[in-house]
């Protein structure tokens, strides 16, 4: 199975794999990257906690592959018209990419089920080469690939965890050195236990998640689900106290508790914990401001002028958790 360009050159600049710090580096173990970052070669590992975040991320890779002139493969029984991205919110004419072949929905008994209804993986790594080699002469500038395996391993036709393995290796083997072809493959994470999808999630080099709500390279902020909240990476300084403000406003309504993941901050200052302090004693009876994995430092700044007793704050989750990367448990 041939996934690589069959032109010289690529549509995309050259890629550059970075750790979980952002430093690049050659081989890593897993890249975490913004759904709008994946590029051809990545095959990228979404474990989602609710369809919110699947179709945030999902819908994202959708619609912008759509816009940019690049085929979409989505194999799933639900009808285009239902795919994540495709709302009210985001028109799209449907009609139109599906005629044109630039959006292939394709249902599992046609892309991956035997005759008996079984997962059949050769099945389905060769109806995803198929798509990538035609896609060269449609015109397309790259192919992006999309399944939710969540039914695989307990759902009808269900398939050994051995067998799912040897396909998402298989599958990444074709992915990784293409110049065209980049794949999510998603899966509801409750629906396998740990053991599961730490087994699958180690097949992926890309681990994918949602763009952030903010990014100007000194600080990041990125939008988290189950728990509800924000993951505040880099430095937290004034010049950033009012976007900040505004993002925990955002992701507080209709929301009993909201939690911060500070594990990996690297600065915050006393006007950014003063935030924290107004935000908490604002909020109704009964709500709460988590803050989960704090660094040692900031947590004795917080006891030291005694704001961890305010009735709106709370401690959460300690440590940074490295074997959840992806998983989410």
């Amino acid at each position: 199975m041939r996934w690589a360009s069959k032109t010289p050159g690529s549509a995309y600049a050259g890629r550059i794999r970075d750790n979980l710090d952002g430093q690049a580096m050659e081989t890593p173990w897993f890249a975490k990257r913004p759904v709008s970052a994946v590029r051809p070669g990545d095959h990228g590992w979404l474990a989602y906690s609710c369809t919110e975040e699947r179709d945030r991320v999902i819908g994202t890779f959708v619609r912008e592959g759509l816009l940019t002139n690049e085929k979409v493969v989505y194999v799933t029984d639900a009808p285009a018209e239902l795919l994540p991205g495709f709302d009210p919110r985001h028109p799209i004419d449907i009609g139109t990419y599906t005629r044109t072949g630039q959006l292939r929905v394709i249902p599992r008994r046609d892309a991956c089920l035997d005759r008996h209804g079984a997962f059949a993986p050769a099945m389905m790594l060769e109806t995803l080469g198929k798509e990538v080699e035609e896609a060269f002469g449609q015109g397309f500038r790259a192919v992006r690939l999309t399944t939710d395996h969540s039914w695989v391993l307990h759902g009808p036709g269900r398939a050994g965890l051995h067998q799912m393995l040897g396909c998402e290796h298989r599958v990444g083997d074709a992915v990784s050195p293409s110049t065209m072809a980049m794949a999510i493959c998603q899966v509801d994470k409750h629906a396998l236990t740990h053991d599961e999808l730490v087994a699958l999630r180690d097949t992926h080099e890309v681990l994918v998640e949602v763009n952030p709500e903010f990014d100007d390279g000194i600080l990041k902020i990125v939008r988290t689900f189950k728990p509800d909240g924000l993951r505040v990476e880099g430095e937290l300084d004034a010049a950033r106290h009012a976007v900040f403000a505004e993002k925990l406003t955002q992701v507080g309504k209709g929301r009993r508790r909201v939690h911060l993941d500070f594990s990996r901050l690297g600065f915050i200052d006393l006007g950014g914990l003063n935030l924290l302090a107004q935000h908490a004693t604002g909020l109704p009876a009964d709500d709460a401001l988590v803050l989960d994995h704090l660094p040692a430092d900031v947590e004795n700044v917080i006891e030291l002028v005694g704001w961890h007793r305010l009735p709106g704050l709370a401690r959460g989750s300690e440590g940074t958790l490295p074997k959840t990367e992806g998983i989410g448990r």
